[in-house]
């Protein structure tokens, strides 16, 4: 059996090489080789672990501490509800958008004098380039007393806030209050309470925000309600009812240990950013597009502001600042407002700046502009524009000096009620290098040109205020090359347009 088996098995292989032919006998060492008639390819393998670090990949599952709401717009949308208390981080992940569901709150109130029953603090800290939308008005971002948010972009990848219409590029030049807004509540001073008898600037001294459920004041000048830097809230504000709108960002008791910074508003419905009180101060601000009053301040705010660029929309809005205090003089304390290295470009038939109230007020080394105006600067009531008295904290008229002015009107009166005459309007704008009546020559919308550069700044800023700086020229910018703009805002020279569809920036 042994011997029929191999001689079987010679047979077998005798065969097997008189069917493959000469040209297939393998040189001598390699053995036998078997070519296969037209090879099938091997099936892809799909992979079967997508990474969502990959790129290109969309992540199956969102950060700690969002919802996964699906797909929206080719993106995963994590969202965010409720209140968030303890620390959040939103970190720019490929592929993944962050969209807010209601009033999203970050900790819980604090009260006036951090001891409030219930109180919990929360901290929203927010990665450079990511972006945040809301479908609604219902939709809006509120930190409360004693919480933070710490939304820390980069030039060239700035935190945008947006409406879910403009990721989905349908928004329009045109377009307002696609979603709620920004607000953050703290526990400096304001001057008009809740409870009578309440004194303002004290600890108990609180009011209730517009638009939102929430209370600010205080008596921490220094309060720290976090940072704002490279930020752009685009198509916010919205009317929850008559008159009680959510701006785009609305700065309620905020205190001067909080950092605002190179941060644009653009196309909201209501103010572009309004302060209620506080302290806090800010440098690099564009408003743009603002459907109601870009600058907006009261209730005791003694910020100061430099190097802001404003632009009204053409088809609507109402005053690039609108100044108020109390009104009786007797609440404390006073609003006291300073911008300084300012272009204010007016759009609408009303005054460029208005100022009632009994404010107190400083606008130095600016710029306003405007061919529809009927005046550069309106003053309301005679407590406006009445001399200082130390007994109420008063410190006189608005103060006014290096401003060129190019309106219709240097100065128009209040209402027919009011008592202040354009004359009296005209005399505290005299002087102290102010130009009334100039004429414009601003090249590329914003740049100074010889007027402006004729004009002697007002040099020891840093003496009215040390927050300021000191600069040797007047308005936003000190010449053409001085784009501080660069990078992190919409709609302006050689920047993205607002109205493409918005994405996150890696």
């Amino acid at each position: 059996m042994s011997q029929l088996r191999a001689l079987l098995l010679i047979g077998s292989a005798a065969f097997a090489l008189a069917a493959c032919g000469a040209d297939d006998v393998a040189s001598p060492g390699e053995g036998v080789i078997v070519q296969p008639v037209n090879p099938t390819p091997p099936p892809v393998n799909p992979d079967p672990d997508p990474d969502p670090n990959e790129p290109g990949e969309v992540p199956t599952t969102c950060p700690t501490g969002t919802t996964n709401a699906g797909i929206f717009e080719g993106l995963r949308n994590c969202q965010l509800s409720g209140r968030i208390t303890g620390n959040l981080n939103l970190p720019n992940v490929e592929g993944v958008i962050y969209s807010l569901s209601g009033g999203v709150r970050v900790g819980s109130d604090v009260g006036g004098d951090g001891n409030k029953a219930g109180g919990a603090q929360g901290i929203l800290s927010i990665d450079p380039g990511v972006l945040i939308f809301g479908e609604s008005g219902a939709d809006f971002l509120l930190i409360e007393r004693g919480s933070q948010i710490r939304a820390v972009g980069e030039a060239q990848k700035p935190i945008v806030f947006t409406s879910a219409a403009n990721v989905r590029g349908e928004s329009t030049a045109s377009s307002i209050g696609q979603w709620g807004g920004l607000v953050i509540l703290g526990r400096a001073p304001i001057h008009t309470c809740i409870g009578v008898g309440v004194q303002g600037g004290t600890a108990g001294c609180e009011s209730q925000v517009e638009g939102a459920d929430g209370f600010y004041g205080g008596a921490t000048a220094n309060d720290n309600s976090g940072r704002l830097e490279y930020v752009q809230v685009r198509y916010s504000g919205f009317e929850v009812t008559t008159g009680n709108e959510l701006n785009g960002i609305t700065l309620a008791g905020v205190g001067s240990g909080t950092t605002i910074r190179n941060v644009q508003v653009h196309n909201s419905s209501d103010d572009g950013i309004e302060w209620f009180g506080g302290t806090v101060n800010g440098k690099y601000l564009v408003l743009t597009g603002i459907d109601d009053d870009s600058l907006d301040t009261d209730l005791g705010y003694r910020g100061v502001n430099q190097f802001v660029l404003v632009q009204q929309r053409t088809e609507g809005g109402d005053f690039v600042i609108e100044a108020e205090s109390d009104g009786n003089d007797l609440l404390t304390p006073r609003s006291r407002p300073v911008f300084a290295n300012f272009t204010f470009l007016g759009n609408r038939t009303g005054a460029v700046v208005m100022m009632r109230g009994g404010t107190d007020y400083g606008l130095y080394n600016g710029v306003i502009n405007s061919t529809t105006a009927s005046a550069c600067v309106q003053l309301r009531g005679q407590q406006t524009i009445a001399a200082a008295n130390p007994a109420i904290e008063e410190e006189g008229p608005p103060v006014f000096a290096s401003v060129f002015m190019s309106c219709t009107k240097a100065s128009g009166i209040g209402h027919s009620s009011s008592s202040v005459t354009d004359q009296q309007v005209i005399n505290i704008l005299t002087g102290n290098n102010n130009v009334l009546g100039g004429t414009s020559t601003l090249t590329n919308t914003y740049f100074p040109g010889a007027n402006e550069n004729a004009v002697p700044a007002f040099a020891t800023l840093s003496a009215v205020n040390p927050f300021l700086v000191n600069t040797d020229y007047v308005g936003a910018f000190r010449d053409a090359a001085d784009t501080w703009f660069a990078g992190w805002t919409c709609g302006l020279p050689g920047q993205t347009s607002c109205t493409a569809a918005a994405r996150p920036i890696r």
